[in-house]
């Protein structure tokens, strides 16, 4: 009896220790992971839609048990697009919630102020919604971009309209914060790249919709083409207003405008207004990964670029997940993603390598059509 109790004391001391030293946010029946990114004020948009992707790619992998037995949470703070509630939630998504990693946060200035405390924590900071060159910094171990950057972004702009249109004034309105002057700087050094420099900069502030100045300096300019760096709402406030005061331009807008929600705020104002996104079209089915998502929302949300880009970043965690074992760490975690240098996600390659946490470097740019449709511009148009 005494050599029963003994072995059953053994286990249970066995059972424990692997207890504590299971990783945090790993439990026996779930994995937890975190979203900190906005979900109420002007880019709120931008927030739900990567939550919304998330959650169908998570659902997707739990309706067929999870992985490795565990289903997948997420744990969502709204930080409103602001730097310090960002800054504050990470802390507390992190200490309290004991998040595994943190997947889908929106915006430049907000991961500027999230990343560093993600990195000092050790959690891996997985997708952020932006394409600010300081994420793609090779010194940084917890960072993994999908998407383009914004240099390459603001070149496929430049290019177009330079290259392509002939255009020869161009404006640039930015947000007034880091977000908008890695803008500001990938149009700067592409029309140098081209000899030329831009008719006109303004800038308004964040989380405003304070355009009236920006158009008034924009619009002495008389420019063919006006390159825009900021969310939906002022965004779409500026390009109406500039159609009221008669400036005919072509508008060309960032990924991070939030297409659909632009499309809304423009009310059918939608007239030489481009887009340039760093994901596929969200209904072209003819891409099994498209065919795997439209399926994963159910019904229950609209295809859209945004949540088409927060599925992707699910469905790259999911697949380093199954990689790391059935003990998973965040150090295997990372592994699982940097030492793949190929991962076909249904037809969307993302490469990886020694120096590059940037997964993708596709850049489309989009048109809407007067149905409020988009179509991807082909070279020469």
């Amino acid at each position: 009896m005494k050599a029963v109790s003994v072995i059953i004391l053994s286990l249970v001391l066995a059972a424990a220790g692997s207890a504590a030293r299971a990783e945090v946010g790993i439990l026996p029946d779930r994995v937890v992971v975190g979203q900190v990114a906005a979900q109420s004020g002007p880019a709120a948009a931008l927030g739900s839609g990567m939550r919304t992707g998330l959650l169908a790619a998570f659902a997707e992998v739990n309706a067929k048990g999870g992985v490795h037995g565990r289903k997948l949470t997420l744990v969502s703070k709204d930080d409103t697009y602001e730097p310090n509630d960002s800054e504050a939630l990470t802390r507390r998504i992190i200490q309290e919630d004991n998040v595994f990693a943190l997947l889908g946060p929106v915006g430049t200035p907000t991961s500027k102020a999230a990343q560093p405390i993600a990195e000092t924590a050790g959690v891996p900071f997985i997708g952020p919604f932006t394409g600010a060159g300081f994420l793609r910094d090779a010194k940084l171990t917890n960072v993994v971009n999908l998407r383009a950057s914004y240099d390459q972004e603001t070149e496929a702009w430049i290019s177009y309209l330079v290259d392509t249109r002939r255009v020869e004034k161009i404006a640039i309105l930015f947000q007034d914060d880091s977000f908008g002057q890695a803008g500001l700087a990938g149009v700067n050094k592409a029309m140098e790249k081209r000899g030329k420099t831009l008719a006109v900069a303004a800038s308004f502030p964040r989380n405003t919709t304070d355009i009236a100045a920006a158009l008034a300096k924009i619009q002495s300019a008389t420019p063919a083409a006006v390159v825009m760096v900021g969310p939906y709402a002022p965004c779409a406030a500026f390009i109406k207003a500039a159609q009221t005061a008669k400036l005919n331009a072509i508008f060309m807008n960032i990924s991070f405008v939030g297409s659909e929600a632009l499309v809304d705020e423009l009310q059918g104002k939608t007239e030489n207004v481009i887009i340039s996104q760093v994901v596929p079209l969200p209904w072209d089915d003819s891409l099994p990964v498209v065919r795997d998502y439209q399926s994963a929302l159910g019904g229950k949300s609209k295809p859209g670029f945004i949540s088409l880009e927060g599925y992707l970043v699910g469905r790259l965690f999911i697949e380093a997940l199954q990689k790391a074992g059935p003990e998973p760490t965040r150090a295997k975690l990372m592994e699982a993603i940097m030492g793949t240098r190929d991962h076909d996600i249904g037809g969307f390659r993302l490469n990886f390598g020694p120096g590059d946490n940037q997964g993708s470097d596709k850049v489309y740019l989009t048109q809407i059509t007067d149905d409020s449709r988009f179509v991807i511009l082909k070279s020469g148009e």
